[in-house]
């Protein structure tokens, strides 16, 4: 067995094999991505990287430092990008520390794959990755609670309940803009994916935290109906907050 192994960036289809003049440098340590053809139309960009690093025992050990694997992600996603910017080039991202022990390897069990990556590439081609996040405003009052005491028991149980009820109708409000903003992109989208993973620690999830894969040709109807969907977000006490354009990680697996 070598001291290297290969890691993949991203799998592109193109007629021609894309450019890499001015690629960025790619996972510290690793060598400079490469252009490897997997079968006509289809190529993988990959690199060497030294097992002293990527080794599945040091991997193990790595994958617990937060900051290195940030940095790796950076520079993975960095590479993709890159490639993504081609010009009639569909790229399929790779998932982080996916790794052959060889280039003929690599492209051995990409060409195996060859039916199921070709089915991704028509689902991604002429798309890109937008995220759409909504979360309730801090601190956004829901009612107003009376300046004085209320001069009864009965009045103070009133003016309670009425603050209880408010709080409750400003989250339905709230979640019901996020579904209806959902529904909006999704209807300008070709797919459309929630994610709901969020940490049970986390003390207040997002209401709404989801991609959308966009046809390019349709990108200004999309961007339009994100500022309606974020008038409409405000209006509920929500803010909107729109990432993108991405290659399209989240929907390289078919739909569930």
């Amino acid at each position: 067995m070598g001291d290297t192994a290969v890691y993949a960036y991203c799998v592109i289809a193109r007629q021609s094999a894309p450019a890499r003049g001015r690629v960025p440098a790619g996972l510290p340590r690793a060598g400079r991505p490469e252009v490897l053809a997997v079968h006509r139309g289809m190529w993988c960009v990959a690199a060497e990287v030294p097992l002293a690093d990527y080794g599945p025992e040091v991997l193990e050990r790595r994958l617990r430092d937060m900051r290195w694997v940030a940095d790796v992600a950076l520079a993975h996603e960095a590479v993709v990008e890159y490639f993504a910017r081609a010009k009639a080039a569909t790229v399929v991202p790779m998932k982080l520390f996916t790794m052959f022990s060889a280039p003929d390897r690599a492209v051995a069990e990409l060409r195996n794959r060859r039916s199921e990556l070709s089915d991704v590439v028509r689902r991604l081609r002429g798309c890109r990755e937008w995220g759409v996040r909504i979360t309730r405003f801090r601190g956004t009052p829901v009612s107003r609670v009376p300046s004085a005491a209320p001069p009864t028991g009965a009045a103070f149980l009133t003016a309670k309940r009425q603050l209880r009820d408010d709080a409750r109708a400003a989250s339905i409000a709230t979640l019901s803009a996020a579904e209806d903003v959902y529904q909006a992109l999704a209807a300008v989208s070709r797919d459309a994916r929630r994610r709901d993973d969020a940490p049970a620690e986390v003390p207040a999830p997002p209401l709404l935290d989801a991609m959308f894969l966009v046809p390019i040709a349709r990108q200004n109807r999309f961007r339009a109906a994100v500022r309606r969907a974020a008038a409409l977000c405000r209006s509920a006490g929500a803010q909107l907050t729109l990432t993108g354009p991405w290659p399209a990680y989240n929907f390289v697996q078919a739909p569930s």
